[in-house]
C-alpha cells in the first residue's frame, strides 16, 4: 500500500467535514443552486462528497475545500459539485393527474391561439428525461387524435451528468413500469440483448425534445416564451424567498394565458406571482 493510499484508508475511517468547512460549502450551495443546507445536511453532503474525494484521490475534505475555491476547481470542480448535491428522484407519468389536465383541459384551450405554430413546452429540472420524454409521449398521442398539432419541447436541468442520461434516452425495464402498455409498444425500443433488459426511446420522440444546461440562479432567458411549463418537486429544496423569485421569472418565460404545472408537495399560495389556480397545482397566466 502506497502513503497516498494509507493516507485516503485513514480518511475513509477517521476525517469528516468540519463544521467551518460545511458552512463554506453551505453557502456556496446557497449561492450557486438556491438549494437550503442547513445543519442537519451535514452527514448527507459527506456521504456524497465522499466519492468525489475518492476520484480525485484527495485525503480530506479541507483538501477538497482548498481545491474547490482556487481558479481550477471553480472552473473543473463546480459542475461535479452541482451533480453530486442535486436530488434527481423522477420517474415516467409521475403525478399522472396532470396530464389529465392537460389533455382534457388545457390543450383544448390552447390549441386554438396557436395559430398553426408548435405549441412550446418547457420540462424545467428535467433530470434524467422521463418527465419530457412522458410529455412526447402523451401529446404524440393527442396529435394523432385531434390533428395538426406540433410542439416542440424544451427540457433543461443544472446536472450535466443527468442531461446526458436524458439525452442517450436509455433507461433499465424497472423504469419504464408506469408508462401504459400502448405507449411502450409504440415508444420504446428493446435492447437486442434481452439479458441487458434496457429500452430506448424511439428517434421520433427524442427528436422532439431539446435539452439544454440551466441553472435557475443565474440569469436566464429562454428561445421563445412557452405556452406551458413544467416546473415540478423542484423548488422544494429552496426557502420561501427563492421559490416566489424564480416563480416570478419563470411566468415571465410564459406567454399570456399559458399554463404552468407545480408538484403536489408545492403552493404559490401568498405570493406575488402573475399566475392564477386553475387546477390542484396547476396555474395559468395572467
Amino acid at each position: 500500500m502506497t502513503s497516498r493510499d494509507r493516507d485516503v484508508s485513514s480518511f475513509r475511517k477517521a476525517d469528516s467535514l468540519s463544521n467551518k468547512d460545511f458552512q463554506l460549502l453551505a453557502e456556496l450551495i446557497t449561492t450557486q443552486l438556491g438549494i437550503k443546507m442547513p445543519p442537519g445536511k451535514k452527514t448527507m453532503l459527506e456521504a456524497r462528497l465522499h466519492k468525489r474525494l475518492r476520484t480525485l484521490s484527495m485525503s480530506s475534505y479541507s483538501e477538497y475545500l482548498a481545491y474547490l475555491f482556487d481558479e481550477e476547481g471553480q472552473r473543473d470542480e463546480l459542475p461535479h459539485l452541482f451533480d453530486a448535491v442535486t436530488t434527481n428522484t423522477t420517474h415516467f407519468f409521475r403525478e399522472p393527474k396532470h396530464f389529465d389536465v392537460l389533455c382534457n383541459s388545457v390543450l383544448p384551450q390552447l390549441l386554438p391561439r396557436l395559430g398553426g405554430r408548435p405549441l412550446r413546452v418547457w420540462s424545467a429540472g428535467c433530470s434524467t428525461g422521463e418527465e419530457p420524454y412522458t410529455l412526447a409521449m402523451v401529446l404524440s398521442m393527442y396529435a394523432e387524435r385531434v390533428g395538426g398539432l406540433r410542439f416542440d419541447i424544451l427540457a433543461t436541468d443544472i446536472s450535466t451528468r443527468v442531461l446526458e442520461t436524458a439525452l442517450r434516452a436509455v433507461y433499465v425495464m424497472d423504469k419504464i413500469a408506469d408508462i401504459p402498455a400502448e405507449s411502450q409498444r409504440r415508444y420504446l425500443l428493446r435492447s437486442r440483448d434481452r439479458a441487458k433488459r434496457l429500452v430506448r426511446i424511439v428517434p421520433e420522440l427524442r427528436e422532439s425534445v431539446r435539452f439544454r444546461k440551466l441553472n435557475f440562479m443565474e440569469p436566464f432567458h429562454l428561445d421563445q416564451p412557452r405556452d406551458v411549463v413544467f416546473c415540478r418537486n423542484v423548488v422544494i429544496y429552496f426557502d420561501r424567498e427563492t421559490q416566489e423569485q424564480l416563480f416570478r421569472r419563470i411566468a415571465g418565460q410564459i406567454v399570456p394565458g399559458g399554463f404552468l404545472f407545480i408538484g403536489h408537495s408545492e403552493s404559490l399560495a401568498g405570493m406575488d406571482v402573475p399566475l392564477q389556480a386553475v387546477a390542484p397545482t396547476v396555474y395559468r397566466k395572467l
